[in-house]
């Protein structure tokens, strides 16, 4: 019989059995899971209120832990995923080189500056007619020369992208008739835009042998600007423009003092614009 400390004794009041064996663990076991299905219940029911903090305090390894197909070990998966392929760096599994890798590395990088190289000249010739030579300085500005420059060039010619005989004639009829060019400063142009001389020979070939009548023109179209200079200032000014333009100094000096002569005889000549009226004493 226990002793009742509140002052009586109780023949119904025992003594609180604590078992020693056996029931331990599994009370506590029971616990443990009791406290695991609280906690998981509190937290799905933290994530169903706020599910954009649950989304929020997920750390990296929640993410990758997710994205793992199932069946598959993570740290396996996570290995696969982060380590590079022995491929990659043209090394062979047995960790000796793989010199096919290499080579076709190599390709690839040379078919990549042909392209770049030729899709700037295609960029140029659609802004300006070039020479032969003129385009192949671009392709060696952008790394390409040799035999895969020419095959370009070779390629370009067999199009018409490119024809020196059809540029040097242009040249030829824009320094004649709109620049007043004579023979030596086309020409001139000619070599610089890089013009083989055979073909800069043909081109020019179309032109009559008439600098003289050309330079001529050239000057009378400059000789109205200088009438208020004195005779030597505008003669020498006027030969000054027409050598500049491939005229010889002969040829230059004629057509000079010709223009000149007619442009003063045509300016005195010339009937001025100021009328006078009869005042009343002279009609008297």
């Amino acid at each position: 019989m226990a002793r009742d400390f509140g002052g009586g004794a109780s023949d119904d009041a025992l003594a609180p059995v604590i078992p020693l064996f056996g029931r331990k663990g599994g009370r506590q076991a029971d616990d443990d899971v009791v406290e695991t299905a609280h906690d998981a219940d509190a937290s799905n029911f933290t994530n169903s209120r706020h599910p954009a903090r649950s989304s929020r305090d997920a750390g990296p390894s929640d993410t990758l832990r997710s994205s793992f197909p199932a069946g598959v070990a993570p740290l396996r998966a996570l290995s696969a995923f982060t380590e590079p392929d022995p491929s990659s760096d043209g090394a062979s599994a047995d960790g000796t080189d793989d010199e096919s890798g290499a080579d076709a590395q190599s390709g690839n990088d040379g078919e990549e500056v042909r392209a770049a190289a030729v899709a700037v000249l295609v960029r140029k010739l659609s802004a300006k007619q070039l020479s032969v030579s003129e385009a192949r300085d671009v392709l060696r500005t952008q790394g390409l020369t040799g035999s895969d420059a020419g095959d370009v060039l070779d390629d370009f010619e067999e199009r018409g992208y490119l024809n020196d005989l059809a540029l040097a004639e242009m040249l030829v009829t824009s320094g004649a008739e709109r620049r007043g060019q004579g023979r030596v400063a086309i020409g001139r142009t000619l070599a610089q835009r890089g013009i083989p001389r055979h073909i800069a020979d043909e081109a020019l070939g179309v032109l009559e042998d008439d600098d003289a009548e050309r330079a001529l023109e050239f000057a009378r179209s400059k000789a109205p600007s200088m009438a208020r200079l004195d005779d030597d200032a505008a003669l020498r000014r006027l030969v000054g423009q027409l050598s500049r333009r491939g005229y010889g100094g002969s040829v230059a000096m004629t057509a000079a003092r010709t223009a000149l002569r007619e442009n003063k005889r045509g300016f005195t000549s010339r009937p001025t614009s100021v009328r006078f009226t009869p005042s009343d004493d002279d009609l008297a």
